[in-house]
């Protein structure tokens, strides 16, 4: 009798411990969960957006758990894009994507980051026979939905007041910063939106009060016809430094005049179109430096640039530019130097320029002049290049 108590008790253990062994699909159990082959009785598709990662460790698994979860959305933020091309063109003319803040790149990596905001690990196996790691990230929908619909009703309170702000009466400028901002939260609040259609089942999105293209049509015509700029390069190397900077504002969305600029109002030329709003006018200097060197031949640029409000004659913002270049020869010096100096126009310079007039960063009212830059009068001697 004792004997047979015995054996129960040992089948009675045994079976405890298979039970132990087939109940441990949690973090790291023996038994293959059912989520691998992707579907999971535990976080079922109507309430969890999910990503199963598989790696050599742990770490990487996880990695690619978030990754897969991340280029769901990713597909869908690409699928949407069609509707904002007439403002990533914007923001793209005449630049590589990585170049600017607002291309669908990185359109995608602000959806990424939120995205990733609400997926969490939620739970990983060990296939120890074949040494793999398997993760599943998760997002709760309706959890996410929330967050989303903050952000976006957020975005639609900020381009409402935007785009009354630039139909109110007001100076040209603001009118310009608004439509560029109410454009480029719009492009915004519709990524977010992009990714909502991916958090709901219904796969529905909330509609906008307003549309992309639209918004960038009225900023385009707005920019065409009530903000030219003039340019008025004087100095040394006038020509190829007026070209490059023209070219960079037209790549910045910006309308620049094609008439000559002197004294107070743009002379001669063809006389139709609207007048210049916005006056850019600078000083360049090139010249020959000594450093002593018995090998190269240096030559040493400088720019000083002013925003000129035209109607009040104020300046709005300022900035310099400068550097040196070497070379074997004064002739070739001057050829480098002159080409550095235009590419820096084309970009930086145009650049700085557009982000003060479409209200993305402020110029200083007067500008320092770290190069050193040489008046007339103190001796500087233009220098020569061939283009």
């Amino acid at each position: 009798m004792i004997d047979r108590l015995l054996d129960m008790k040992k089948i009675g253990l045994a079976l405890c411990a298979i039970g132990v062994l087939s109940g441990c699909a949690g973090f790291g159990g023996q038994t293959k969960p059912d989520w691998i082959d992707g579907v999971s009785g535990a976080y079922p598709s109507g309430q969890y957006l999910v990503g199963v990662g598989q790696a050599e460790n742990r770490a990487v698994a996880e990695d690619h758990a978030y990754a897969a979860v991340a280029r769901i959305f990713k597909a869908e933020v690409s699928a949407q894009a069609k509707d904002w091309e007439s403002y990533l063109l914007i923001e793209q003319r005449g630049h590589s994507s990585e170049e600017r803040r607002l291309t669908l790149d990185n359109l995608t990596r602000v959806s990424t980051d939120k995205v990733l905001e609400n997926v969490r690990i939620v739970d990983r196996w060990v296939d120890r026979h074949n040494g793999l790691h398997y993760a599943l990230a998760g997002m709760h929908r309706p959890q996410a939905e929330t967050s989303f619909m903050e952000k976006i009703t957020e975005l639609d309170r900020s381009i409402s007041d935007a785009v009354e702000e630039a139909h109110r009466p007001s100076d040209k400028l603001a009118k310009v910063r608004a439509l560029r901002r109410a454009a480029r939260n719009l492009v915004l609040r519709e990524t977010y939106n992009a990714d909502l259609r991916v958090i709901r089942p219904s796969g529905q999105g909330t509609a906008a009060a307003y549309r992309v293209s639209e918004l960038t049509h009225e900023l385009e015509q707005f920019l065409a016809t009530n903000l030219v700029l003039a340019v008025a390069v004087t100095g040394d190397q006038v020509e190829p430094a007026q070209r490059a900077l023209i070219e960079g504002l037209l790549k910045e969305g910006l309308q620049v005049t094609s008439r000559p600029w002197s004294g107070e109002r743009s002379l001669g030329g063809d006389s139709s179109g609207p007048a210049p709003e916005l006056l850019l006018r600078g000083v360049v200097r090139v010249w020959p430096v000594d450093v002593g060197d018995p090998q190269f031949k240096y030559v040493r640029w400088c720019s000083d640039f002013e925003v000129v409000d035209l109607t009040s004659q104020r300046v709005v913002g300022a900035l310099s530019k400068g550097g040196k270049e070497g070379h074997l020869s004064d002739r070739e010096a001057t050829a480098k130097a002159v080409r550095v100096m235009q590419q820096e126009f084309s970009t930086d310079v145009a650049k700085a320029i557009a982000a003060h007039i479409y209200g993305e960063s402020e110029l200083p009212a007067q500008a320092s002049q770290p190069a050193g830059c040489p008046r007339d009068g103190q001796g500087s001697t233009p220098a020569s290049a061939t283009h």
